[in-house]
């Protein structure tokens, strides 16, 4: 993307220069101001479409994060000391009463039962219909969301200091002595190793039997509970304002400061991207590989986990009570305020409900979503039920089978716009034919025809110019593969890539600014108003858009008050 650099004329005295420098204001806003305002899409948060409204709220005392069943039941624990299990829409099935409160995430397990703990130093095992199957208390408060092993074990770390593995039985198999206390939920990485983070500054590795197998000193304590890449790599954030990766020997790979600590715990997308949140009011996007891809600046300190969608689509909330979602590149689709602190991530269905929950304890819907993305951990604890360990095949499989088939019921929803193309006219009957005959095939449509349909059906909405999506796509040599509510996929020969939409009477549209997004596209304005030039893999294409006319602009003032001579 281009980018506009102003230099003003040195401001010696108003009496020398104040006519020279009213001049060249008003020939460099003339000249930049609309190119400004194509790439608000990029260089600010303005989102690209209005927010979704909940489909239903409902007042559940909601106190913890939620895990999703296969079958869309809700598991979480009410500030009423509960666990419950919703249906849903909510309607409760049963709940268990607790020996206190607790913010960890239950565990559903495959069997449709539930591991949760609380602050009373207790796991509690609980079976599909919410009977007691077995309890143990342990030696301290347990903050932290336990995680699920293949054998139906589980690791649980607490407030004293100490991991513990228990078996499907509830018998425990081993403890391990950390030395401070835990508030870091564990992660199972493929090999079965497992990793948390400790008030003690670090960064602990175990062996499945419990041995220390490593650890990283972070330079303040860890907060954050780690996620998992495909290749075993670990990443979490720290109080020292950083965000690290580890290989799986424990050997720095890359760490990224902040401006203030991150407690977040990360996601791993489906596109390799480490997405978490700070307290300095910004998500961070960084490679796997540990270059920078993007940064958004939501405007409040986050402490919860993203989320991301099986359309990229990446969901977050901040402690000022907005969520925001934004696009694989960063750019804001929708923000919507509630006016309540948001500190728990985003709980998603695989038949596409999003649900999310504010401090009030409401918990709120958003139905015809998307499914969460099938990356190495695309969401808090990997998958929606809270595992917590790097899935294994037979599981990815049935996760695929679950989300693909949710994802082809909702693209169904939103199809493609046809392109404007020149009808040719049928030919007249032949004498001896019983019918007419049949219309030539419309060729494709040239770049040039594609700018020029794009341009005629161009838009303003919120000072933002949006383009006919598949008619803009088709100018950059860009193919559209799928349609989604928020956003849509692009294919140019091995190329992928996603974009915002804005649902415009029904078809999607695409704003300037993120066309100019798209991988190799820069923009500019060219003189005179003639249109707007994108220029892709060294070939320019005019859009013949009259961005004066669409976003008129009238400089103000440029003294408050006349000068005294």
């Amino acid at each position: 993307m281009t980018c506009v650099h102003l230099q003003l004329p040195d401001f010696r005295h108003p009496k020398d220069t104040v006519k020279e420098l009213t001049f060249q204001m008003r020939k460099i806003m003339r000249i930049t101001i609309s190119s400004l305002c194509l790439l608000a899409g990029i260089a600010t948060a303005q989102p690209a479409q209005l927010a979704p409204k909940p489909s239903w709220i409902r007042d559940l005392k909601v106190f913890s994060p939620i895990s999703v069943s296969p079958h869309g039941e809700l598991t979480f624990i009410g500030s009423d000391t509960k666990i419950h299990r919703t249906d849903a829409q909510g309607n409760e099935q049963w709940s268990f009463t607790l020996g206190d409160m607790g913010r960890a995430q239950p565990v559903v397990t495959p069997s449709g039962g539930v591991i949760g703990v609380s602050y009373d130093d207790t796991v509690y095992s609980l079976d599909a219909a919410g009977q007691l199957l077995w309890k143990q208390k342990l030696d301290g408060d347990i903050y932290a969301t336990p995680a699920l092993r293949a054998d139906g074990s589980v690791i649980v770390t607490t407030a004293g200091g100490t991991a513990w593995a228990l078996d499907s039985g509830g018998k425990t198999l081993w403890s391990f002595k950390a030395g401070a206390a835990i508030f870091s939920s564990p992660a199972i990485g493929p090999d079965g190793t497992i990793y948390f983070g400790t008030q003690g500054n670090l960064l602990q590795a175990l062996t499945p039997d419990g041995q220390p197998k490593w650890s990283f000193a972070a330079k303040s304590m860890v907060f954050s509970s780690p996620a998992l890449d495909q290749d075993g790599n670990i990443y979490f954030g720290s109080s020292d304002k950083h965000i690290y990766s580890l290989d799986p020997a424990g050997q720095l790979r890359w760490d990224k400061p902040t401006g203030m600590f991150v407690n977040a715990s990360p996601i791993v997308t489906d596109d390799s991207l480490v997405v978490v949140g700070s307290y300095d009011g910004r998500v961070y996007a960084i490679k796997t590989s540990g270059q920078d891809a993007w940064t958004y600046n939501a405007g409040a300190g986050i402490a919860a986990p993203a989320a991301e969608l099986s359309d990229g689509t990446i969901i977050v909330g901040d402690l000022n009570g907005t969520l925001h979602a934004l696009s694989r590149n960063g750019l804001a689709l929708w923000t919507l305020p509630t006016g309540k602190k948001i500190d728990i991530g985003v709980a998603v269905s695989d038949a596409g409900i999003l649900y999310y929950s504010l401090s009030d304890g409401t918990l709120h819907a958003n139905l015809k979503g998307r499914p969460l993305a099938l990356g190495p951990w695309t969401t808090f604890r990997g998958v929606g039920t809270g595992w917590g360990r790097s899935l294994q095949a037979g599981d990815l499989a049935t996760l695929k089978a679950a989300r693909q088939a949710a994802a082809q019921a909702v693209s169904a929803q939103v199809t493609p716009p046809q392109l404007p193309v020149t009808q040719t006219p049928a030919s007249p009957p032949s004498p001896v034919a019983q019918a007419p005959a049949p219309r030539p095939a419309n060729p494709p449509m040239t770049p040039e025809q594609a700018a020029k349909a794009a341009a005629s059906g161009a838009l303003v909405q919120n000072n933002l110019i949006y383009v006919p999506l598949t008619a803009s796509a088709g100018a950059l040599g860009w193919k559209v593969t799928q349609v989604y509510p928020l956003s849509a996929t692009l294919q140019s020969g091995t190329t992928v890539a996603a974009v915002p939409l804005a649902l415009l009477s029904g078809q999607p549209f695409v704003s300037l600014g993120a066309l100019s997004a798209l991988p190799g596209t820069t923009t500019r304005l060219l003189p005179g108003g003639a249109g707007v030039q994108l220029t892709r893999t060294q070939q320019n294409t005019t859009l013949p858009i009259k961005v004066a006319q669409l976003i008129p602009f009238t400089a103000p003032p440029e003294f408050a008050t006349p000068l005294n001579p």
